[in-house]
């Protein structure tokens, strides 16, 4: 199906463009949320009279929206959610999580507006789009961890994938060998033979 674009759409065109795309995307998408019309001679005509006003509400919308992105830009959400050792989550996080975690720091966003291609899964971060406007985006940190100590151990670019008991046993086995091999150690309990003497003769001794 053509469509006549009614705003910029993102990897499809700019306002006005006459484009062409799947009949499923155009009705689900396109058509029901208003941002463009079927490419008839009768909208064509239309779309004319109503291009002077649909540049002047973008202009004003863009100009809000800047305002919006700077407010979003660079931040870090975090999100704590339970995992397993190995750092899988007991589910996941979605654009819906991330909208209500911005939405909890007085900023609005709709679900559409996030750009997350799957869900996370995994404790760690991720940079995410958030476009304010088809032509205004920005960019935030989702942070997701098990508790806020670690999720700012995640921020200081520490690695958590390790487990917990095995950080513990490497740090262990670290300080034994250190002390194995301590240049420092007296071994004044063990003589060496003497010159001309095996060592099977300083055991009958």
């Amino acid at each position: 199906m053509e469509v006549i674009l009614l705003e910029r759409v993102a990897k499809l065109g700019q306002m006005g463009e006459i484009v062409k795309v799947k009949d499923g995307f155009a009705r689900n998408f396109l058509l029901k949320r208003g941002k463009a019309l079927r490419a008839t001679a009768e909208n064509r005509t239309r779309y004319d009279g109503m291009k002077a006003e649909l540049e002047a509400n973008n202009i004003k919308a863009k100009g809000e929206a800047a305002t919006v992105a700077e407010k979003i830009e660079g931040r870090d959400i975090v999100i704590i959610r339970q995992a397993s050792e190995s750092g899988q989550l007991f589910g996941s996080v979605s654009v819906r999580d991330i909208v209500a975690s911005l939405a909890a720091d007085g900023i609005t966003v709709s679900r559409p507006q996030v750009w997350l291609d799957a869900p996370i899964k995994a404790i760690g971060q991720k940079t995410i789009t958030v476009a304010v406007h088809p032509e205004v985006e920005a960019t935030i940190t989702v942070t997701v961890a098990r508790s806020d100590d670690e999720a700012e151990r995640i921020k200081r670019g520490e690695d958590i994938s390790t487990r917990q008991e095995d950080r513990d046993a490497a740090a262990e086995a670290i300080a034994a060998a250190g002390e194995f091999f301590d240049p420092e150690a007296q071994h004044d309990d063990v003589a060496a033979p003497e010159a001309g003497e095996t060592a099977e003769e300083k055991e009958e001794k």
